[in-house]
């Protein structure tokens, strides 16, 4: 699987890596969803959890996240694409935008999942032998099209841990979303969402975490 090892998240405090242990992890994605189609200006949410399946701890759980593809591997967004044209200022351009203060763990208010040193990926700290960790980021479409958003996780932030799934590959996988416009009896309010022309309830019915 292809996917660009990075990503920004809001808040919370990274996890060391001085004297991380080195060493592979086994872990388990016990669940991963996130909506397969969307309309343009949608508020929609992309969910992981995460299971430490070893007998150690592992010293740093991981998300690193990108969009597959040449023009997703290229951008140093998370959530966004390279434009190829010379003449641009900023090349990156994102297909989703991150809601302030996401990740979080599913449940909290607060923010989880903190910066690293790479752009796309994600901290959420030591995770103990058979406990799980479940992460939600919040997302707004911003850009039509097909894409294929791949994670990959991770057992530390130094390079010297790594976490492997069942198969003994390398854990991760994929989620596919296509991102149509916003059909003619809808329309995206000033903050992202999108409702019913005249109407206050939300078309897309889902809330925050």
């Amino acid at each position: 699987m292809a996917v660009a090892a990075a990503l920004a998240a809001c808040g919370g405090g990274s996890s060391a890596d001085a004297g991380e242990p080195s060493g592979s992890y086994p872990v388990e994605v016990t669940a991963a969803s996130f909506p397969r189609l969307q309309r343009l200006g949608e508020t929609s949410l992309l969910r992981l959890r995460i299971r430490n399946s070893g007998e150690k701890a592992l010293p740093a759980l991981t998300v690193s996240i990108g969009i597959e593809g040449e023009r997703g591997e290229s951008s140093a967004l998370p959530f966004g694409v390279r434009d190829p044209q010379p003449e641009l200022a900023t090349a990156d351009r994102p297909v989703w935008v991150l809601a302030e203060t996401y990740p979080r763990f599913a449940g909290s208010t607060e923010p989880g999942g903190a910066t690293t040193s790479s752009p796309k990926t994600f901290d959420f700290g030591p995770l103990e032998p058979g406990e799980s960790t479940a992460a939600v980021w919040k997302l707004s479409a911003v850009r039509t099209g097909r894409y294929t958003v791949g994670y990959r996780i991770g057992a530390g932030v130094s390079g010297s841990a790594s976490a492997e799934g069942e198969d003994g590959e390398e854990a991760g996988g994929t989620l596919v979303a296509r991102i149509t416009r916003a059909g003619p009896d809808v329309e995206v309010t000033d903050s992202g969402e999108v409702v019913k022309i005249g109407k206050h309830d939300r078309t897309n019915g889902r809330g925050d975490e």
